[in-house]
């Protein structure tokens, strides 16, 4: 099975407020502003993940034509960019779910896929499990430790960018050992982007629940889709 692309992080530079929560000089009004914005961030994050789910089962069940790599790539950076555009208005919500929704079609080809090898959706449901119980666990660490992780910002960023291109070469030059490499290489960036992206909410880094949604399902997409293609690629005869 081919590795899919990754979609690029979204990935910003920590701000002064973050390191300040972080150093433990916090204001009883910056916890509860931190508070507001996981709580937020999580909920919508949940209404993202079904909805994206609920669009993927459909693109399965009705059997919709895979978007293509220009296409996916296009759609991403340009709902992508509606996203930031009106992050602060009420039009964000509607660019956060059209996003989400958008990924959740693409996804649904590679889906169709993966069922379609004997053992698929065994394949499929280890992908899951294994994408929930990570995110679950690093998510609960840094909660719990509320540990500072943005000085992998830059190296996170640069390895995704490296994963794109790689990504790329390996679907347009067909080479499966390639595409296996990415995705074991995102699969670990995308593990650090949840430690970062978290991290990033609970030191006050991020107070825009919008982007903080964006980052963290960007996250768990990616980690999905390269946990897929690595659990399948035995099951693949390319």
């Amino acid at each position: 099975m081919n590795s899919m692309t990754p979609i690029p992080s979204t990935t910003r530079p920590e701000t002064a407020h973050s390191a300040s929560i972080a150093a433990g000089n916090a204001t009883p009004t910056d916890v509860v502003g931190t508070s507001r914005v996981l709580r937020n961030t999580y909920a919508l994050l949940s209404m993202t993940l079904l909805f994206s789910a609920a669009i993927a089962a459909a693109s399965v069940t009705f059997q919709l034509p895979a978007p293509g790599i220009l296409l996916t790539l296009g759609g991403y950076f340009g709902l992508l960019f509606a996203v930031y555009k009106f992050k602060n208005s009420g039009w964000a919500l509607p660019a956060v779910f059209a996003l989400t929704g958008f990924m959740g079609y693409s996804l649904g080809p590679v889906l169709a896929k993966s069922l379609a090898l004997p053992g698929g959706a065994q394949v499929v449901t280890m992908a899951l499990a294994a994408t929930g119980a990570t995110f679950l666990a690093l998510s609960a660490w840094v909660l719990t430790t509320r540990r500072d992780f943005s000085f992998m910002g830059g190296f996170l960023f640069a390895g995704m960018v490296i994963a794109l291109i790689a990504g790329l070469g390996a679907v347009f030059l067909q080479v499966p050992a390639l595409g296996l490499a990415v995705a074991a290489m995102v699969a670990l960036l995308s593990a650090g982007l949840i430690l970062y992206e978290t991290s990033r909410i609970v030191t006050g880094g991020e107070t825009n629940y919008v982007l903080a949604t964006v980052g963290l399902y960007v996250s768990i997409f990616n980690l999905f889709t390269s946990l897929l293609s690595l659990f399948g690629f035995g099951n693949s005869d390319e």
